[in-house]
């Protein structure tokens, strides 16, 4: 852009902007910046029906996300007379996680009435600003930017809305607003597009991969005679193969409990917990310590050759597993995470790792699971009794060996897909940003050159 028609804002954020475009603190631009409240009760005051509760987890970039919203009573609503949302509202998460991601109410929700929680800070923007194009400041690379460097990470409340106000966007007239929000639209609908398929085609080959792994670790990758086994889990198998339940072929070792207090020594340890074993692969960058007595710490120390399983969490995460190498020298691991040791001259551990991600072994933990209203939990018992299709150990490694080669095809396929998205991603965050701080000029022939390709 030439610098004869941009000036500099005076604000660190943005640099230059466009000579005629004016510098505003969100406060300026608002009839109202403030979050939902606490419902009396907390948790214990959803439904099944009533008025939507939105919180942080329905906040999304993409658009509010209602599958998993809970609902309120009417009277429990007009209590929460602070939070109720209106259209054209801008809701924006300030806490966890989700920090930071935004998105608006339109005229085409499907619900008439909504509240957000403490989680969710209500934007009202007044004449001066377009609520999309609020939003794409928000989303922008400027907005994020100012979110974060104000994020009080210490507290719950991360993001306060004193300091919200004082955010500061560069500020077209409401008709050139009006402008760059439509070519937002429209681009940014479309690369959306090509993202979800390119997203789809992920989801595609995870579940060739499972498919893959189910074949396998139950029928082997040979066309061999079955044979019945009495078992609902698993009526036949390979007639050489033995089904044998996993207390047969292990010893399944139970972790620490936290919160315990010790009057020995105690001597400082690694440990981990749920969030560190993911579905086939573990999560090592936040590992957290502990102080236990040696004889605590002897007794749950991991092994290589470990194959770790979940206890607990939402019903797809449980008794997911993937084997240790012993990646951290002495580590434990907590009561939610089971350490299954195989007797290895029957059992090999990535054998067993292959069936608890195998669709198999995913119906087994699930239908056996323990639920309750939001999570869900396995038992050492019910992890003892699972079926183990069991092949002699020379094939176990043969099947080992072959699902490896062929699952790393599978993943530098996916790796390329996943690189494509994000240089998509990467495209949009950048059109965003160049087109709501001015260094981009949106004319009205770009929203129509739009339509004529679409």
């Amino acid at each position: 852009m030439d610098n004869e028609v941009m000036r500099d804002s005076g604000v660190e954020w943005i640099t230059n902007i466009p000579r005629e475009w004016i510098v505003k603190r969100i406060g300026d631009i608002s009839l109202k910046v403030g979050s939902g409240i606490t419902p009396k009760g907390g948790s214990t005051i959803y439904l099944e029906s009533g008025i939507p509760l939105l919180r942080s987890q329905n906040i999304h970039f993409s658009g509010l996300k209602i599958d998993d919203v809970v609902f309120i009573s009417e009277e429990t609503h007009q209590e929460m007379k602070g939070s109720q949302v209106k259209t054209n509202d801008v809701l924006l998460n300030i806490t966890g996680a989700s920090l930071g991601r935004c998105y608006y109410l339109s005229t085409n929700c499907i619900y008439k009435e909504l509240n957000v929680n403490q989680h969710v800070c209500i934007i009202r923007p007044n004449h001066q600003i377009l609520t999309n194009f609020l939003y794409y400041f928000l989303y922008s690379d400027i907005g994020q930017s100012q979110i974060f460097s104000s994020f009080r990470g210490a507290s719950r409340e991360g993001l306060n809305f004193k300091d919200i106000k004082l955010f500061k966007l560069g500020l077209p007239t409401v008709s050139e607003q009006q402008v760059i929000a439509e070519y937002l639209d429209q681009r940014c609908a479309k690369l959306d597009a090509i993202i979800a398929i390119k997203r789809q085609q992920i989801q595609t080959l995870d579940a060739f991969q499972r498919n893959v792994i189910s074949e396998t670790v139950t029928r082997g990758f040979q066309a061999c005679e079955l044979k019945e086994t009495g078992s609902d889990w698993m009526p036949e198998i390979p007639g050489h193969w033995k089904l044998v339940n996993l207390k047969r072929v292990s010893k399944i070792q139970t972790g620490f409990t936290l919160g315990k207090q010790y009057d020995e020594q105690v001597i400082e340890r690694p440990y981990l917990r749920v969030a560190n074993v993911q579905d086939g692969h573990l999560s090592l960058s936040d590992v957290t310590t502990i102080e236990v007595p040696e004889y605590v710490a002897s007794r749950v120390e991991l092994r290589a050759g470990d194959v770790l399983m979940t206890e607990g969490g939402d019903l797809d995460k449980l008794g997911r597993g993937t084997v240790w190498n012993a990646e951290i020298p002495n580590c434990l691991h907590q009561n939610h995470i089971f350490a299954v040791r195989c007797l290895q001259h029957k059992l090999l551990p990535g054998f067993l790792a292959y069936l608890t991600t195998s669709r198999y072994g995913r119906d087994y933990f699930e239908v056996t699971g323990k639920r309750t209203t939001n999570l869900a939990s396995t038992n050492s018992t019910k992890v003892g009794q699972f079926p183990i299709p069991l092949p002699p150990l020379n094939e176990q490694k043969e099947i080992c060996d072959y699902l490896e080669k062929k699952l790393s095809v599978i993943a530098k396929i996916s790796a390329g897909i996943e690189a494509q998205i994000s240089t998509l991603e990467a495209y949009k965050k950048s059109l965003i940003y160049e087109c709501v701080t001015g260094k981009k000029r949106v004319v009205s022939s770009d929203t129509a050159a739009n339509n004529r390709l679409a």
